[in-house]
């Protein structure tokens, strides 16, 4: 435990009275909302999973910072923005972080940045490994009764690096040295369900089959009749990614880079969006579906073309994709792969809201196990959001789905505003739960944690507390 020097200092406003500034003695702390958080993990069992597929080669009879412990104090400084080693030097001491670290409040320190740093750097391939079923796992726990179709997206993320991290290269169309991330998300449960780190200069679609085909293989091996459908950008729309979703009999849908012959193809179908543009005055919105065969492809495919004509000027757009109805119902097809631009708010969450660019370890491996600490502490709060949401209700029996554009945003701008922890991103989390001054007073008989009656967000932690009152937390082992 750090005390702090007693001192006094006293500034000039409001004017009639003296302002005194003074450190208490009391155990306080700004982070009391992840005590919530760390209530569901106890109903989880994530971190604790987590920290079961780590190896841990110390002696046991000397080991003051046990596997967990540190896997806690990391996935929860993330959290609370402090995704930085070096914070925890500070947050040692913090009570809470002590708490969600199943330590006293009163009690001896956590680990410090040394500590981490090494924990960090001693991950095995092995140990990352056995993450990346425990995410699978997690992902299928998270269903209570087996789900007859799954959705997954596939996007990979710039990395800038700013060192000499292992691996870490020149990327031309990014013009930085970086690595390139990859990430599976559900587009289902928002959960990141399969990652990899690579090297920075590879293609963006580079092991995305083998990924793709090792979560196939666990999912069907849980739920064998379970339908699955794979999208992703142009970048992922490659001849092996194709292969790789016909061979495993899944659907899937990827964009296609324009070329000459998709442009001649469709061609006709962007004159005629002009051509009513220019004579309503509104946007146009046209689709059409053609047989298409490149080159290096063994067979023809069904590519769907969109056509847009609006007063910034004209817009098309391809996609390739083996779902059934796409044949039919091109526009509702193209729709469908438009969806997947929600997929891509998971990767912002992680990118800019939870800073997976803090890849700054010059092992390679150990910034490959510090995304799985960054996506852990995503899949947790995206298991509470989900939890907690509240969502209005429709204004129609029409799923929101299937509502017009302008319907659609009306209810969604609606939902953010009646529901802000079930659509909030880290950061709104942060501002109405997490960041939270509190007051933490130890007996022998419980911890007692105040917050402050005047806090504006009493009312949603309440709540949130209150539901978490209604699960009950898995036995021990």
């Amino acid at each position: 435990m750090s005390l702090q020097p007693v001192w006094q200092r006293v500034l000039d406003f409001p004017g009639d009275r003296r302002l005194v500034i003074e450190p208490s003695t009391a155990l306080l702390s700004s982070d009391a909302g992840l005590l919530p958080i760390r209530q569901l993990d106890e109903c989880l069992g994530l971190t604790h999973q987590f920290a079961d597929a780590l190896d841990d080669p110390r002696d046991p009879q000397r080991v003051e910072h046990t596997v967990l412990e540190m896997v806690r104090s990391r996935v929860y400084g993330i959290l609370a923005a402090y995704e930085d080693q070096n914070d925890h030097d500070g947050l040692r001491h913090d009570p809470v972080f002590k708490l969600v670290a199943d330590r006293d409040p009163d009690g001896p320190d956590l680990a410090s940045q040394p500590t981490l740093s090494r924990f960090e750097n001693a991950v095995t391939i092995p140990s990352l490994q056995r993450l990346r079923d425990v995410l699978i796992d997690q992902f299928i726990a998270s269903f209570a009764q087996p789900p007859t179709s799954l959705t997954f997206d596939l996007d990979a993320v710039d990395d800038p690096t700013h060192g000499h991290q292992q691996l870490s290269l020149f990327h031309g169309y990014f013009d930085q040295y970086q690595y390139f991330p990859a990430f599976i998300t559900s587009a289902d449960t928002d959960q990141v369900v399969v990652l990899s780190l690579r090297p920075g200069a590879v293609h963006a679609a580079l092991g995305a089959d083998d990924d793709l085909e090792y979560l196939v293989v666990r999912l069907r091996r849980a739920w064998p009749d379970v339908r699955i459908h794979a999208r992703g950008d142009a970048g992922y729309g490659v001849p092996w990614m194709y292969d790789a979703c016909e061979r495993l009999g899944i659907d899937y849908t990827f964009g296609l880079a324009s070329n000459a012959v998709l442009k001649r193809e469709s061609d006709e179908l962007l004159t005629q969006a002009v051509a009513a543009f220019a004579a309503t005055g509104q946007p146009q919105r046209l689709f059409t579906g053609f047989d298409y065969q490149a080159g290096s492809w063994p067979h023809s495919r069904w590519v769907i073309v969109k056509a847009e004509a609006h007063a910034p000027g004209t817009n098309r757009r391809f996609i390739v994709t083996n779902r059934p109805g796409a044949r039919v119902l091109p526009g509702p097809a193209y729709d469908d792969y438009a969806m997947r631009g929600e997929s891509e708010n998971r990767n912002k969450e992680l990118k800019c809201d939870l800073a997976i660019d803090r890849t700054s370890d010059h092992r390679f491996l150990a910034n490959f196990f510090r995304l799985y600490l960054h996506a852990l502490a995503l899949n947790l709060l995206v298991r509470l959001r989900r939890a907690v949401a509240c969502p209005p209700p429709l204004p129609t029996d029409t799923p929101a789905e299937a509502l017009t554009d302008e319907a659609r945003q009306r209810y969604f701008r609606q939902r953010r505003q009646h529901d802000p922890l079930g659509e909030g991103q880290p950061c709104t989390w942060r501002t109405l739960l997490i960041k939270v001054a509190a007051e933490v007073r130890v007996s022998s008989r419980r911890i007692l944690v105040r917050l402050s009656r005047s806090w504006p967000y009493l009312d949603w932690y309440e709540r949130v507390c209150r539901f978490l009152e209604s699960l009950r937390p898995l036995p021990a082992g």
